[in-house]
């Protein structure tokens, strides 16, 4: 199956290189494969199936002339199969659910995003955190600026070559989304929304937070949860959770969170293992017998009689409870606890609160008609892998992460706005932009094209920006051209993208190849002077100058 990159151009801190532009070429160029040629085939085809079959009807029963066509039609079967294969195309998606526990981000992610993997770099992450540190003064500095979390996944993933697409926060709930720069003008519709459930719905602590967008013409919805805790609540962790399916979005058009075709639903779950003692279920996981647990799992029950989770999906539970360790250990809760009136609590019992589901909706609607499946769905999910973080002790949760194929045939391969720089830029004299757009985009004189850095962290993270309205200054039926100022091009010169971005559908629509700038060469040799006179007039260098 191909995918949208054949490898990761992004290492050694590096950003988009043309390869990658080149694989989405390849990728768009895949869906324009059915020309009008390819339709005179299909009917030349047809006509010869049709003569087959008649012959077919007069073959006498010679068995070795049975065998030759049906090695004759197994060979046909096998290039149609390679060849519908080949139209699809895999996005890989990285999904990491996260317990913090109000503690500040560890020093190294690495294994967490799985940056040293072997395989393909993933496409899209898509991070979900419970118990962000919501304390008054943190939170209302988090809301004039970006969280420390969303602050340091972005420091990991820019320098290769991702960005911050969306985030949304509800107090300790935090749901981030990066994306390779690569895919931004095929995602589109991009909205965010929360529900609260705690304290009757009027309280944060608890409750979800999801962001839904269209990808490649594909709904898809990630929803982040933190359910009510305790072993008894199972009822209200389901109640709660069938309230934030029912959330809507704001927007025309915008289908409800189980319309989307592809749904993921992760979090602190806080479902527990119902019945075992804590002994028993100590020793099966210290036996590794963790098949003994799940039929005790209170999701991996409820899914059996709730009719709204059945078509949820989860990988196999192959790893350890992810709850609740000490800090900085890989040791379930040895410490004694002092309860209200200074009672010892029980210690708790370990349990699989840290989840990742997901749901298809397409796949829900037609398991029962094998063959209709194989026509009309045409985006499938594959889990790759799905596993915790034993080495993380920040909290007494264990991360875990879900990596998943997106195998799609794309129903958009072509981008609203096209755009690239004209001639060689300069600090040294304005430069031009030409752009054009297809016939449906809507445009508004809020647009804007700006200049990033290929590093660059999020959509408001550019150098400088030009108004395509106010600063057009040649215009005809193919194609516009607006200007930047000298003055607003950076003088150190670099790699940069340009990026359109749209107001009225509020994402970047058209991304430009990387390319340099000049460094300022009148600037430079400025700079060159003024360090020999600053170094000529320090005293040490004035004596061994006069000593010539």
């Amino acid at each position: 199956m191909a995918s949208f990159s054949s490898e990761d151009a992004f290492q050694e801190s590096s950003a988009l290189s043309l390869h990658d532009l080149e694989s989405l070429h390849n990728f768009r160029s895949r869906s324009a494969s059915f020309s009008s040629a390819g339709s005179s085939g299909r009917l030349q085809l047809r006509q010869r199936v049709a003569q087959l079959m008649a012959c077919v009807e007069d073959i006498s029963s010679d068995d070795e002339i049975h065998e030759e066509v049906s090695r004759t039609l197994d060979e046909a079967f096998l290039i149609w199969g390679k060849k519908l294969k080949d139209k699809w195309q895999e996005f890989r998606l990285h999904v990491v659910t996260w317990n913090v526990g109000t503690a500040s981000p560890p020093p190294d992610v690495t294994s967490l995003l799985q940056l040293n993997s072997l395989g393909p770099a993933m496409d899209m992450y898509v991070i979900g955190l419970q118990e962000v540190n919501s304390r008054i003064t943190n939170f209302l500095s988090d809301l004039a600026f970006d969280d420390p979390w969303s602050i340091f996944f972005m420091t990991v993933l820019s320098p290769l070559g991702y960005l911050k697409l969306s985030s949304v926060r509800m107090q300790g709930l935090l749901l981030l989304i990066f994306v390779k720069y690569v895919h931004l003008p095929f995602i589109r519709d991009i909205h965010t929304q929360y529900m609260r459930t705690g304290l009757y719905g009027y309280w944060g602590n608890k409750g979800g937070v999801t962001i839904r967008m269209s990808l490649y013409g594909y709904t898809v919805c990630f929803i982040n949860c933190h359910l009510p805790a305790h072993m008894e609540n199972t009822e209200q962790r389901l109640d709660d959770f069938e309230k934030i399916l029912e959330m809507q979005f704001e927007g025309e058009n915008v289908p409800s969170t189980l319309d989307h075709d592809i749904l993921f639903w992760f979090g602190d779950l806080n479902f527990r293992i119902a019945d075992y003692g804590i002994h028993f279920v100590r020793e099966s996981i210290n036996n590794r017998r963790y098949n003994l647990l799940w039929e005790k799992d209170q999701l991996n029950m409820a899914k059996k009689k709730e009719a709204f989770l059945q078509d949820f999906i989860e990988g196999p539970l192959q790893f350890k409870p992810t709850y609740k360790f000490d800090l900085y250990s890989d040791v379930y809760d040895t410490r004694e606890q002092k309860s209200l009136f200074w009672f010892n609590e029980k210690k708790r019992k370990p349990a699989w609160t840290d989840r990742i589901l997901w749901r298809v909706k397409n796949l829900c609607q037609h398991t029962s008609k094998e063959s209709e499946l194989s026509e009309e769905q045409t985006i499938s999910v594959t889990l790759n892998n799905y596993i915790s973080h034993m080495s993380y002790g920040i909290s007494d949760h264990k991360p875990v992460t879900g990596t998943f194929g997106l195998e799609m045939k794309p129903l958009l391969s072509v981008p609203f706005v096209t755009l690239n720089p004209e001639g060689e830029w300069s600090a040294e004299h304005d430069v031009l932009i030409s752009y054009s757009a297809v016939p449906e985009f809507p445009s508004s004189a809020w647009d804007w094209i700006g200049l990033f850095k290929v590093t660059f962290k999020h959509v408001n993270d550019y150098v400088t920006y030009a108004w395509v309205k106010d600063d057009e200054i040649s215009s005809n039926s193919d194609s516009k051209q607006v200007y930047m100022n000298a003055e607003e091009i950076p003088d150190m010169g670099g790699e940069f993208v340009l990026c359109y971005y749209s107001n009225n559908m509020q994402s970047i629509v058209g991304i430009s190849q990387p390319f340099q700038i000049q460094p300022n060469r009148t600037l430079m040799e400025k700079d060159l002077a003024q360090e020999e006179i600053s170094w000529m007039q320090k005293p040490d260098n004035l004596e061994s100058h006069n000593e010539f």
